[in-house]
Formats: structure tokens, sequence, C-alpha cells
């Protein structure tokens, strides 16, 4: 299954954005799906998850100013980031599997990766 993340962009710090992604040939629906961010000379860093019951898991330092969530249909996982910080700044890769709790090494799909440019 493949993955295609949008959404990314350029913005000023305390802004906001909201990324997309979908799937090729079938829905979240039954799915773990998640964000992660990298930075260059850093390994990937979980964001948010979904589980397939809804449930949902942040990393501690960004509850509160992002949120995961997904259509009705589980056919869309965005992220809805705000106030947004300049160490937000990486490539977003939405990811999707099986697995929970989520971990990057659990992850059966992943996408390409969107960048979010927070400017100060």
């Amino acid at each position: 299954v493949q993955l295609q993340a949008s959404g990314g962009g350029l913005v000023q710090a305390g802004g906001s954005l909201r990324l997309s992604c979908v799937a090729s040939e079938r829905t979240f629906s039954g799915y773990a799906v998640a964000w992660f961010r990298r930075t260059p000379g850093k390994d990937s860093e979980f964001v948010a998850g979904m589980k397939w019951n809804d449930i949902t898991a942040y990393l501690d330092s960004l509850k509160g100013r992002f949120t995961i969530s997904t259509d009705n249909a589980k056919t869309t996982v965005y992220l809805q980031m705000s106030n947004l910080k300049t160490e937000d700044t990486a490539v977003y890769y939405c990811a999707s599997g099986s697995n929970w709790p989520i971990t990057a090494a659990g992850m059966e799909s992943w996408g390409k990766g969107t960048l979010v440019t927070v400017s100060s």
C-alpha cells in the first residue's frame, strides 16, 4: 500500500498547517496510522498516532498543538498543527500498520513525506 502525504509548506512561527495522507488501494479502517517527522542528522521522531478504534497518542511535547484525525470514511488521515515553532521544521511522514503501540519499525507502509518549514 502506498501512502501519499501532502499539505506541507512554509509558514511563520505561530501559524498553522494541516497535513493530509491518503492510501492507495484501501482505507485506514482497521489499521493504526501515524505521523513521524525527521530533521537532518536526527532519527525519525514519532509525532502522533491513532489506533483502529480511534484512540490517539502524541509525543508529549506536542500535546495541545498537534491533532491527528481521520475523515468518517477513514480514507484520509490529517495532522492539524497549530502554534507552529521553528523547531517543528521537518519532513513529515505518514505511516500505517497493524501494530500498537506505534513504533517506526512496526509500521508497514510509509508515505514519501512532506516538508514543513517554520520561519521565525
